[in-house]
């Protein structure tokens, strides 16, 4: 009876004093959370994507509790209208950054590229991508395997089954930059989404010289730089043989899309003037 007895009270006194240490433990190396910012977390869409550039929306509202300015801080799922919301809490200005989209930038489908080989392995973009440049004379197009659908948290994507290329669904597009990470061939990018969605795009990420392109591609940017010679703003570079245009600067005329010979760069959200494609790809 004496054993269990001392043996309760070993116990009870063991206890005891891990409880003190515990409690000094938790006391000495309390962390102070400010109550702002579980109110900044609540405005936040939740949703933990990383398209702000950190892990989890509490981790984007302690950046923001911490920043000096919001004018570089964005919340690509809440947009414009969270980032006010986020001010009025900190008491600080929303920044002017503008809204963004998930863009393509590759019109060469599976029936248009010379097809060169097939490929029988892991149907996956990245892995494909690492053991051979693709399945057509285009080693920077599209590899088709759907990294980019995979990693998309919102369904935004969608491969057309015609032309294997991705598609996105810009209502439902939240620029996470999900997809952009997944794309091991860097054809997918975060742009400018413009005045009523209206954009105009270098639909090719081939760098190439153009002879070689046109047998691969013939949609391919050639890296002619007639589009450049053409705008009127600048807002087209031509670097390792590919064009870009920058929709920053883009005042959208469309006079590019007039000279390029090869019908790379195209328009997008144009109700009257919109490309038409058909089932063989010909841009018309």
């Amino acid at each position: 009876m004496n054993i269990i007895i001392i043996s309760i009270l070993t116990l009870l006194v063991v206890g005891a004093i891990s409880a003190i240490v515990l409690f000094i433990v938790s006391k000495k190396f309390k962390i102070f959370e400010d109550p702002v910012i579980n109110k900044v977390v609540e405005v936040l869409p939740s949703v933990n994507c990383g398209g702000c550039g950190f892990p989890s929306c509490r981790g984007f509202a302690i950046a923001c509790q911490k920043a000096e300015s919001l004018e570089h801080m964005v919340c690509t799922v809440g947009g414009l209208q969270t980032m006010e919301r986020v001010a009025t809490i900190l008491d600080k200005k929303a920044g002017s950054q503008y809204s963004t989209v998930a863009v393509v930038r590759c019109g060469g489908s599976c029936k248009i590229r010379l097809e060169k080989n097939q490929y029988d392995g892991v149907k996956s973009c990245s892995i494909a991508h690492n053991l051979y440049g693709g399945h057509t004379g285009c080693a920077f197009g599209c590899l088709g395997f759907g990294d980019c659908k995979v990693s998309c948290k919102f369904n935004a994507i969608d491969l057309n089954p015609l032309t294997g290329l991705p598609e996105i669904d810009e209502d439902k597009c939240t620029s996470c930059n999900a997809c952009v990470r997944a794309c091991p061939k860097a054809i997918i990018e975060l742009r400018r989404k413009g005045i009523k969605s209206h954009r105009i795009v270098v639909n090719c990420v081939n760098k190439d010289k153009g002879s070689r392109i046109i047998e691969s591609c013939p949609v391919a940017c050639t890296g002619c730089g007639k589009c450049v010679k053409e705008c009127a703003v600048d807002a087209i570079t031509l670097t390792n043989n590919l064009a870009y245009i920058d929709s920053t600067i883009c005042t959208l005329c469309g006079k590019c899309l007039e000279v390029c010979p090869t019908k790379a760069i195209i328009e997008v959200d144009f109700p009257g003037r919109k490309h038409l494609i058909k089932m063989d790809q010909t841009v018309i």
